[in-house]
């Protein structure tokens, strides 16, 4: 992410974790150029602190996402259903800790993730642990039995910090994401910026506003999947990967072939 973070104060994970945990929160999302990501953080000046941890402000991140043979979660979230969830493993590379995530949403919109540590080598897959722990939040009638990995998402984190605001802002830069079939898209032009808060606008969203940045409907996740598998359905992020990522969606295969 080039300079970056390099023009900040650094926090410490402790201080993050005490303002700014935010499991349950509102998030917004923009698409910056590597140059507009650098003005961003200059523009923003001292309000912001990164997280540092051992000397590191770039952390690298993998993800495995996983749905079930139909893609239940990907299609709930193309067509907006408050039923949506998300669950993943996500693994801390420079750590080489991992923790299996579950998001859905709240009564009033607002994302809700919770989390167990998760054993390293078992990322690609659902022990009977995960099963209950995803049960729990997480109704499919074949219950999280059925669900199979289907994406990873690799990628570079920088993580600053309001303390005043208490809202958290990850950067997200050099985004490839692959299926188990090997098909990989890379999404490494532009930066997400996903702005995490209690509520209503930040004093990063209103820099981002200032610089005639807006709000753009993204899921890592979703895009990810149109990339690698673009006769998906992905009317919800179509003009968000036209404009960023030149993607054109294709005929659907016949039934039975590329499932």
């Amino acid at each position: 992410m080039r300079r970056g973070a390099a023009q900040l104060a650094p926090i410490t994970l402790g201080e993050v974790l005490a303002v700014a945990e935010l499991q349950s929160r509102v998030d917004r999302k923009y698409l910056v150029t590597p140059d507009r990501f650098d003005e961003f953080v200059r523009a923003c000046g001292d309000t912001l602190r990164v997280l540092e941890i051992d000397g590191l402000r770039d952390f690298r991140y993998e993800s495995v996402y996983f749905d079930t043979p139909d893609l239940k979660a990907y299609h709930q979230s193309a067509t907006g259903r408050r039923s949506k969830f998300k669950v993943r493993t996500r693994t801390y590379v420079d750590s080489a800790t991992c923790m299996l995530e579950v998001k859905t949403e709240g009564g009033r919109g607002e994302t809700v993730k919770t989390r167990m540590p998760y054993p390293l080598e078992g990322r690609e897959a659902l022990d009977d642990e995960a099963g209950e722990f995803v049960d729990e939040r997480v109704h499919l009638d074949g219950g999280a039995g059925e669900l199979e990995p289907v994406l990873r998402t690799r990628y570079a984190r920088q993580t600053p910090v309001n303390l005043a605001e208490g809202s958290r802002v990850t950067c997200d830069a050099r985004l490839v994401c692959t299926a188990p079939g090997g098909q990989t898209a890379r999404m490494d032009s532009h930066v997400l910026i996903e702005i995490k808060s209690l509520g209503g606008a930040t004093t990063a969203d209103r820099v981002l506003w200032s610089m005639g940045e807006r709000p753009v409907p993204i899921s890592k996740y979703c895009v990810g999947m149109a990339m690698v598998r673009p006769h998906l359905s992905a009317n919800r992020w179509n003009r968000t990967l036209r404009r960023y990522f030149d993607w054109e969606p294709e005929r659907a295969p016949p039934v039975g072939v590329g499932a």
